[in-house]
């Protein structure tokens, strides 16, 4: 389980992050684009992944982290059950969405080779 508290903290430890109100939600931004989203109401987190981030982190249990329904989980939209999810794997997808939207200069500072990662995922996943 992961508090809005410890979402909050983690999220805003990233370089450039700003929050900011999204509708009824609070929205986390790097260069003004949002990497995550809060959904205080319904205890769920939503985040940004790219198509291979998100069925990696979707494998881990279908009924914590899983693609919203509709066009915008086809974009990598990914929910996450906050009263379900452990905080070590929510931490990893939180930073995995902050270094999906961030500029490369910003991801590289959270994640030292992001892009040899990616690049990595990239081949893996078309071999």
């Amino acid at each position: 389980m992961v508090s809005i508290e410890t979402f909050r903290k983690i999220a805003l430890s990233f370089p450039e992050t700003t929050e900011e109100a999204h509708f009824e939600k609070t929205s986390y931004r790097v260069k003004k684009k949002i990497f995550a989203i809060y959904d205080d109401e319904k205890k769920r987190a939503c985040i940004k992944l790219s198509e291979i981030d998100q069925d990696v982190f979707s494998s881990t249990g279908k009924t914590i982290i899983f693609p919203v329904d509709n066009k915008w989980g086809k974009q990598g939209w990914t929910l996450i059950e906050m009263n379900m999810v452990h905080k070590d794997l929510f931490m990893d997808a939180l930073t995995t969405a902050y270094c999906e939207v961030a500029p490369k200069k910003l991801a590289e500072q959270v994640r030292p080779n992001n892009t040899d990662l990616k690049q990595r995922n990239a081949k893996e996943h078309h071999s």
